[in-house]
């Protein structure tokens, strides 16, 4: 293990709690991506990923509080249940020999990365029913699913249940990242708890966890507040296609395809272009967003007045189910014109 090495993962763990709590997922996939690359048994890789996660979103849960961001009603109905999961999932990956976890490894990130791509460079956030309840016949399943996914994905508590959220449209974007990144807290615990039964500490790097740990600690504070500025469309696209392209790497090396060096550079090329499309897209789309934003609520002409106050009789447009503290806090993108009602 070189300093180099450990540098490279504390980095890597910073890079990835960044983008996991800003967006509400990519912290495992990306973090198991690069130690398999690194050539990490897949379960050692999985087990190594959520032990650093214990910390990670046990920080991230507590910053995303600070901020306000958490609904804790969603918390337990999804967290419990997830951590059922990510324990099966844990114990199953557990059981697999490492010529056969490897490639389906892959196959799972895989998927989960070209899902990721997907919905953010075409459909973006969704901004109606807020306020709505999430009920638990259908966050309790989704949990399950999530969390076994997870385990033995390396990764998925964020990219199954943080899209599936969004889409029902119940709860605003920054506490449904919150929300899943505080519930990961029970998966992490559960899953590690399965790695120990079926691994025990066999292949498990506690230096590798304690730097990818170290990473996060420091990203995880700032990521709750970004999650209220970035534009998480841009951001969804480009880790996507990030985590689509290394595992496709993964799964044409592997004994399951075993493709040569031309079959190999030609699909690069085309995950390449087809990433700078949806990258090229979804900034378009952004840019629309705001422009449309703009134009839907522009900025009164004349001098402002003294106290700063807003001028009498004029309406402020308020996303449906939010205080007007917390519209301002959200960027251009997420204030679409359908979301808003007035006040």
């Amino acid at each position: 293990m070189t300093v180099k090495t450990l540098i490279l993962l504390a980095l890597a763990g910073l890079g990835a709690q960044l983008v996991d709590g800003s967006l509400g997922m990519a912290y495992g996939v990306t973090s198991t991506t690069l130690l398999l690359a690194f050539g990490t048994n897949p379960a050692a890789a999985s087990a190594t990923v959520h032990l650093a996660e214990i910390g990670t979103t046990l920080a991230s849960g507590v910053a995303h509080w600070r901020f306000g961001n958490v609904d804790w009603r969603v918390v337990v109905r999804i967290g419990v249940p997830g951590a059922v999961g990510a324990f099966a999932g844990a114990t199953f990956l557990s059981s697999l020999s490492t010529d056969v976890a490897k490639p389906v490894m892959a196959l799972i990130l895989l998927g989960l990365g070209a899902y990721v791509l997907g919905r953010f460079t075409f459909l973006g956030l969704p901004s109606g029913n807020l306020g709505k309840p999430l009920r638990k016949r259908f966050l309790s399943p989704l949990g399950v699913v999530a969390g076994f996914l997870d385990a033995t994905g390396g990764g998925g508590w964020g990219p199954v249940g943080t899209p599936a959220i969004l889409a029902s449209g119940r709860l605003e974007p920054r506490k449904v990242i919150g929300s899943i990144d505080t519930s990961e807290f029970l998966v992490a615990v559960a899953a590690s708890l399965g790695f120990l039964l079926g691994l025990g500490s066999e292949g498990v790097d506690s230096t590798w966890a304690a730097a990818l740990l170290i990473g996060g600690l420091v990203a995880a504070p700032i990521a709750a507040w970004l999650v209220r500025h970035v534009p998480p469309r841009i951001l969804g696209s480009a880790v996507g296609g990030l985590i689509v392209l290394t595992n496709i790497r993964t799964l044409l090396r592997s004994d399951w395809v075993g493709a040569g060096d031309a079959a190999q550079w030609t699909v690069y090329g085309i995950v390449y272009v087809v990433w700078a499309a949806a990258l090229a897209h979804s900034f378009r789309e952004h840019r629309r967003n705001v422009a449309a934003a703009s134009a839907a609520h522009p900025a009164p002409e004349g001098p402002a007045p003294a106290d700063g106050a807003a001028r009498a009789g004029t309406p402020v447009p308020v996303p449906a189910g939010e205080t007007r503290a917390d519209a301002g806090s959200r960027s251009p993108e997420d204030r679409s014109p359908d979301a808003a009602t007035t006040v």
